[in-house]
């Protein structure tokens, strides 16, 4: 049971951090906030994402990249140009990492107003801080798993965010229905986002990549908007006025 509640946990913890700050924040700034409560955000999504920690600066430039390039040769990721996902995830990693360590030029319509905390960032994406989150999930597995089938999900807590990109960025290009017809092949994977926190509703989000709710028909119920909503009431963020161009 512990080990069910610790993985559920890590993984809307994390799947909600990367949906809420690296991608509606970071790449999309549908929403502000002041620079106190971005540095809390940024520890917060050290602390849920562990071991597979991504920094804002280089997954929201990233992700510009993906919404200018979608399907084509320069799209970081697309299952129209890689031979499998793993081989995606292979180079979604380097380019990555080419970003974040600034190995490459990026061109200036991708880093503007992005946050960057590089001293964090280093602390964070280190192999020392990785490999402390997996010893201390080694060891939350050592005192609580009582069967085999528990210690099978241990990997999965060391690549929560990866897994998370895959589902949508290969699957989310493949499988599901659209809303919206398109140059591209996103797909919106389910009626309801149970699993992903409205991240599924990636159709939706090619259409309308400013909007901060990425649901549109009555069932397509976006869980992270809906706190996004709060955070916003309680004067945590401030959500910007959008609209909409059909």
């Amino acid at each position: 049971m512990w080990i069910l509640l610790f993985v559920t946990v890590l993984w809307y913890g994390g799947l909600f951090f990367q949906s809420f700050f690296l991608h509606r924040y970071a790449a999309h700034q549908v929403f502000t906030m002041s620079k106190a409560m971005e540095r809390v955000t940024y520890v917060l999504t050290w602390i849920f994402q562990g071991p597979s920690y991504l920094s804002a600066y280089g997954y929201g430039i990233m992700h510009r990249m993906h919404h200018a390039y979608t399907d084509t040769e320069k799209d970081p990721h697309s299952p129209s140009h890689d031979t499998n996902l793993f081989a995606m995830m292979w180079k979604t990693k380097t380019i990555y990492q080419d970003i974040n360590t600034q190995q490459v030029e990026v061109d200036s319509k991708f880093t503007k107003n992005i946050p960057q905390w590089k001293g964090f960032d280093l602390f964070a994406s280190s192999r020392v801080s990785r490999l402390l989150w997996v010893a201390a999930y080694i060891a939350f597995f050592a005192f609580f798993a009582t069967t085999w089938w528990e210690w099978a999900l241990l990997p999965i807590t060391f690549m929560m965010a990866p897994i998370h990109g895959v589902i949508i960025n290969w699957f989310g290009h493949i499988f599901g229905y659209v809303n919206h017809q398109m140059k591209n092949t996103s797909k919106n994977l389910f009626p309801f986002d149970f699993l992903m926190m409205g991240e599924g509703y990636h159709n939706n989000h090619h259409k309308h990549a400013s909007s901060a709710n990425f649901g549109e028909k009555w069932h397509e119920i976006d869980i992270t908007y809906l706190i996004i909503r709060v955070l916003d009431f309680l004067g945590l963020i401030q959500l910007k006025p959008i609209k909409i161009k059909n």
